[in-house]
């Protein structure tokens, strides 16, 4: 089906079917009929009621194949068991979309699921497109027609405007749609989804990119179901300039139960949602409210290289609750230059070093506030202005909201925070297309989320010799179960230098390595060595050797008597700088990630980490090394000792690369930990582990 036609039956379709629909204004299944008239739709609207000749003044018929013309969309609201019929009678009239407003299917559990199932699998066949189950319709504003049983549909006039809405949440459709009226914004669609058992997010966003009433897309989300298309969607987005803005629930540790490594503890699906988001530009945002007031800020820009906001205010107070915000969220908050300051004196308009520039003291005038922001936007010391307004903003909007307005704006986004409650202006601000935020906590949310905006990551090449490497590595273990000496050989393939080692079979068997050593169990069905008591270090001889294997021997066997025994590892003892965990996992949402973090016994803990797509290039791998606030301490911290970090950068790399590997795929893999030496000294891999997916 091409997206013309998919998008014309979608929202503007010139024939719907409202399948049960109802002639009692008192149920939910006569609203679509009612909707519809109420919001200006101009096409033919066919009620279908076996037991009705006529509804609402128009004529019903017993079933679809009854209805002599044709059919773009069907709005299904019978029980869920009579569904599948229904949607067979769609594949017979050649519908093109149907959309489901039953419930019973996937969200109730496994039944409901081969429910929809079944239903799906008629739709596919028939060549007919679903939108849910259990969703609650569609709007559009051009052309105007509301195809919903949302009850906020029945009183408010929806304002057409730029921002489109997809929901996967039906009731928060119509929150959303009254929320952003209240906010004095227009829309051009909204679509609540559902259970996405055909068309979802991606899709849905792919087909309104091209809208021309369309200027950014709102999203809120529950899960990510259609990753690769919503990725690709979101790609199109950013080159089409029109934004796409998260608010994601569902901060569930998805998948990470069946996790066997610390990598798949620490990355949380919340994190992993974060990354992708990133990875795609997305923007993600902690503040519902920001699905409205952000769009503005954003409007007509692409993601900056740098972030730095420079602040002006009337009301030293008001602004400090929005900067401090700021300050931790890690955005920078900048003073005005040297050029700044002199340019305004001579203006005779004197502000001093401080990254808050308060202009209380200069005077609470019109000429005043417009030199100054108007100085600030012609600068090349910030990327963001910040205007904060105080009572002025409530009683005389012509001093701090007017010289806003008339602000040459181009090249760099605008954000006004107004302390007090001021309708007034916070109008003049909508209609002028200026951000105005009414709480210092979602001004501060939109500007991290303005800084947090990246153009679309680009894939880096796979690195075929040692994709190859690593495979054949594999190939030499069919169908086995990898323990840590495997594990490490495939790093090794990939590049990433291992520690000195051995296997012993019996405690009392000699080591060619030079002591000190380490003992550990070798098994690969326990993963974590030292909560069994399976490791022993700093052993610098023989005897201490046949003692330790003996001991890691008899507590394995207490904690895991199951457990298939290979040996006892023996390793050489290294030291550092740092220890780090270099993990990989193949996300059950979003595929497959790469993860940094503070290694050790405590990583879970500490979940000090990075995340990005896999696989990634050098730089996003150095990003990843400069966002581990402990790793503080190998980037030259106060003079402290430098870490070798490109060879982190490229061990990082390296095992991203595992995402590319076609052939006896990795579900999960991580080394800790990896042990930072200093700078030119490299790293070395002193634990791994490797799980193999089972399909």
């Amino acid at each position: 089906m091409s997206s013309k036609k998919l998008y014309a039956a979608l929202f503007a379709p010139r024939a719907i079917a409202l399948v049960g629909a109802s002639g009692d204004p008192k149920k939910n299944t006569s609203r679509p009929q009612r909707f519809l008239r109420k919001h200006g739709y101009r096409g033919k609207i066919i009620p279908i009621n076996r037991g009705r000749d006529e509804i609402f003044g128009e004529k019903a018929y017993p079933s679809l194949q009854a209805v002599p013309d044709a059919i773009d969309q069907a709005f299904i609201m019978v029980p869920a068991d009579a569904v599948a019929e229904a949607v067979e009678q769609c594949a017979a009239k050649k519908v093109t979309v149907a959309t489901i407003y039953s419930d019973g299917f996937a969200e109730i559990g496994p039944e409901g699921r081969r429910k929809q199932d079944a239903v799906l699998a008629i739709a596919r066949a028939g060549g007919v497109r679903l939108i849910g189950p259990n969703c609650s319709g569609i709007f559009s504003s051009n052309p105007s027609y509301a195809l919903s049983v949302n009850a906020v549909l029945e009183r408010l006039e929806i304002k057409p405007g730029p921002l489109a809405i997809i929901s996967q949440s039906g009731s928060m459709t119509g929150g959303l749609l009254s929320r952003g009226l209240g906010r004095g914004v227009g829309f051009s669609k909204a679509v609540s989804i559902g259970n996405e058992c055909d068309l979802g997010v991606g899709e849905i966003t792919d087909c309104i990119i091209d809208d021309p009433d369309t200027g950014a897309i709102l999203l809120f989300l529950e899960t990510i179901r259609d990753a690769d298309q919503l990725a690709h969607a979101a790609r199109r987005a950013v080159a089409a300039g029109k934004p796409v803005i998260v608010y994601k629930l569902g901060r569930s540790e998805v998948g990470q139960a069946l996790a066997a490594s610390h990598t798949g503890a620490m990355a949380g699906a919340d994190e992993v949602a974060d990354a992708f988001f990133r990875a795609h530009g997305m923007v993600r945002i902690d503040s519902l409210e920001n699905l409205f007031e952000l769009p503005a800020l954003l409007a007509g820009h692409k993601p900056a290289r740098r972030h730095r906001v420079a602040v002006m205010t009337t009301t030293g107070g008001g602004a400090a609750t929005v900067v401090d915000r700021l300050g931790t969220l890690g955005v920078d908050v900048v003073p005005p230059s040297d050029k700044v300051i002199a340019n305004l004196a001579r203006k005779n308009i004197n502000i001093s070093k401080s990254r808050l520039t308060d202009l209380t003291l200069a005077g609470a005038k019109p000429e005043v506030y417009g030199a100054v922001i108007n100085e600030l936007f012609t600068s090349d010391h910030c990327d963001l202005v910040l205007a904060v307004a105080g009572s002025s903003a409530q009683f005389q909007p012509e001093i701090a909201i007017e010289p806003v307005i008339k602000t040459d704006r181009r090249g760099k986004p605008l954000a006004v925070f107004i302390a007090p409650h001021a309708e007034a202006s916070l109008k003049l601000l909508a209609d002028a297309g200026i951000a105005g935020f009414r709480t210092p906590e979602s001004c501060a949310d939109a500007i991290r989320a303005w800084a947090h905006w990246a153009m679309p990551a680009t894939p880096p090449a796979v690195d075929a010799v040692k994709l190859k490497a690593a495979a054949q590595t594999l190939e030499t273990m069919p169908g086995k179960q990898l323990n840590e000496y495997d594990a490490c050989r495939v790093f090794a393939a990939l590049g990433i230098a291992q520690v000195q080692t051995e296997i012993i079979t019996k405690p009392e068997q000699k080591t060619n390595i030079g002591f000190p050593v380490v003992a550990k169990i070798l098994s690969p069905d326990v993963l974590h060595k030292t909560d069994a008591g399976g490791v022993v270090l700093d052993i610098v001889n023989a005897g201490q050797l046949a003692d330790a294997a003996k001991a890691i021997l008899s507590r394995v066997d207490a904690k895991h008597p199951t457990a298939k025994i290979n040996g006892i590892l023996v390793q050489r003892m290294e030291k550092g700088l740092a220890e780090v965990i270099v993990g990989f996992r193949r996300d059950p949402q979003v595929g497959p990630i790469v993860v940094l973090g503070v290694g050790g016994v405590l990583a879970e803990i500490y979940k000090d980490i990075a995340i990005r797509l896999a696989p990634v290039g050098i730089e996003d791998a150095r990003a990843m090394i400069g966002q581990v606030r402990g790793l503080a301490v190998i980037r030259g911290y106060r003079g402290l000792p430098r870490g070798d970090c490109d060879a982190l950068a490229q061990a990082i790399v390296a095992m991203s690369q595992l995402a590319a590997l076609k052939e006896h795929t990795v579900a999960e893999a991580e080394i800790n930990p990896l042990i930072v030496k200093p700078e030119g000294e490299g790293v070395v891999a002193v634990d791994g582990l490797i799980v193999l997916r089972k399909d």
